[in-house]
């Protein structure tokens, strides 16, 4: 367990990311600045060698607005690709996109995307066999939040959008998708809720074309980030708040069943605070590395062990 950095060129931090750009070596990134929202706030990164953290690093800025969100991809032909967004609001945004062909020492100039495209707008996509991208996205008005699955079959240069994730009679609410497939091939949908103080799911037989209503699972939501990955066994873990009110504790769950049960794992933060809007991947070394903001004035990294957690 680690701070990414100890001291900072801002105060607030929020929002990670994180992928492994080559075994044992990750690469992490969030938005820090003066507060979140504030014209200050920039897309931040640092490299891990697997042993420290580099100093954090401007990677992508917005003169005179806030950026937000950024979301970091590894395609399967090794690219690595950076989301983020920017604007005052998140019914502002615009999106932009950044790209590397050489494991992240150089990368493209940021590219605007089409407006209301933002790629993924928090957690991590996947992307299928056949090369598609799967991305959980999602709008906010001044009255509803829909979440949505959007689909790239050219690594993200283009996109469509899947039918609307809801709640049946409660369409207000929810955003965020973090995604994983079942063994059966169906694409599970996990949403942060705005109104239902639990996490909520929803299920697509044709990889995030269209979806079913959205349920709601047993495990509590603050309306507050998650997300979630697939084992080598098949089962899934998520990183999540196990709370209705608060960012804390921090908390991990285990499903052996395709989602459809889950058990506690472990306690990754069990103080009072702010840990929130976790990133987790599994790396080649097949432990779970996860960085989640801690009290919004640092960024933390912890790798845990799925198989003997002791956190």
């Amino acid at each position: 367990m680690m701070f990414i950095y100890e001291k900072a060129p801002f105060p607030s931090c929020h929002a990670s990311t994180l992928i492994e750009t080559a075994p044992g070596q990750l690469l992490a990134a969030w938005f820090g600045g003066k507060e979140e929202g504030a014209k200050d706030v920039r897309i931040w990164w640092s490299k891990f060698d697997g042993k420290s953290w580099t100093a954090p690093e401007v990677a992508a800025e917005e003169k005179g607005q806030p950026c937000w969100n950024p979301v970091l991809l590894k395609v399967a032909n090794g690219d690595l690709v950076l989301w983020y967004k920017a604007g005052p609001s998140p019914q502002t945004w615009t999106g932009f996109v950044r790209r590397s062909s050489d494991g992240g020492k150089t990368w493209s100039p940021s590219e605007i995307m089409p407006a209301g495209t933002y790629g993924p707008i928090r957690a991590k996509p996947i992307q299928l066999a056949n090369g598609t991208i799967l991305a959980g996205t999602s709008v906010e008005t001044y009255k509803v939040w829909t979440a949505y699955v959007d689909r790239s079959t050219d690594n993200g240069k283009t996109w469509t959008r899947s039918t609307p994730i809801q709640v049946p009679g409660r369409p207000y609410g929810l955003i965020q998708p973090t995604l994983a497939r079942t063994s059966d091939g169906r694409l599970l949908a996990w949403c942060r809720s705005r109104d239902t103080g639990f996490i909520c799911m929803a299920e697509s037989k044709d990889d995030g074309i269209t979806f079913g209503p959205a349920t709601l699972t047993d495990l509590p939501n603050p309306s507050s980030g998650i997300d979630v990955v697939t084992l080598a066994d098949g089962s899934f873990v998520m990183l999540y708040n196990h709370t209705k009110v608060g960012r804390f504790p921090l908390n991990l769950s285990r499903s052996t069943d395709d989602g459809k049960t889950w058990k506690p794992l472990a306690t990754v933060e069990k103080s009072i605070g702010e840990f929130s809007y976790p990133a987790m991947i599994v790396g080649s070394d097949g432990k779970l590395h996860l960085t989640y903001t801690w009290n919004r004035t640092h960024i933390r990294y912890r790798a845990i062990d799925p198989n003997n957690p002791m956190v």
